[in-house]
């Protein structure tokens, strides 16, 4: 069975359940404080050495990290990975756009805002990154105005991949009302059969 190590509250995690729940496949769950250090501890860093969650565990052992990558394994040969060339780099396109555009800038200042105290320095950072995490916004609200979904017409790893964090970007400070296509598309994806809340434990 594969083994899912992760934070309930990580966005990047949620991606991974949320794809599971959608493909319907079991899975064991590990909760990994990432606040405590736990994922520093000489045993988690034998499976991912780079010391982030999510890692998943695969049945013979293996452990694959990233959100993304672990996105694109499970989605492989199902519908939500395009079988055709153009169609999977679109999926690459927008998963590269999430993890350098996006993530930095919507998902940081969530994270700052919920789990470091109010006098942390890094309070400091959240104008710049709230200016970047608007603009990011702009892209995927200007792409969505003439399409239900990131790639092909259809609800791919893509849309998962970009969910994950900005249906909450809100608790991070950027606020959705200016984004009607964005708005429109989460509430797409939240429609979706088998789809799971972030914070609902497997």
């Amino acid at each position: 069975m594969l083994t899912l190590y992760d934070y309930l509250d990580s966005g990047n995690g949620y991606k991974i359940r949320l794809l599971l729940a959608l493909l319907n496949r079991p899975y064991r769950w590990v909760e990994v404080d990432i606040l405590s250090g736990a994922t520093r501890q000489p045993a988690f860093l034998a499976k991912n050495p780079n010391g982030r969650i999510p890692t998943l565990q695969l049945e013979d052992g293996t452990c694959l990290a990233e959100s993304d990558a672990i996105l694109w394994y499970l989605g492989e040969g199902t519908r939500f990975v395009p079988p055709d060339p153009l169609g999977r780099a679109q999926v690459l396109q927008w998963m590269f756009f999430e993890q350098y555009s996006h993530e930095p800038y919507v998902a940081t200042p969530r994270f700052i805002k919920r789990h470091l105290s109010s006098d942390s320095p890094r309070r400091a950072e959240l104008p710049r990154r709230l200016e970047q995490g608007r603009a990011a916004l702009a892209v995927m609200e200007a792409h969505l105005a003439t399409r239900p979904f990131f790639v092909t017409e259809r609800y791919t790893i893509a849309d998962i991949a970009l969910y994950a964090y900005t249906h909450v970007a809100d608790e991070g400070g950027l606020a959705l009302a200016p984004y009607s296509h964005v708005r429109s598309w989460l509430a797409r994806v939240a429609a979706e059969p088998a789809h799971v809340p972030l914070t609902r434990r497997p």
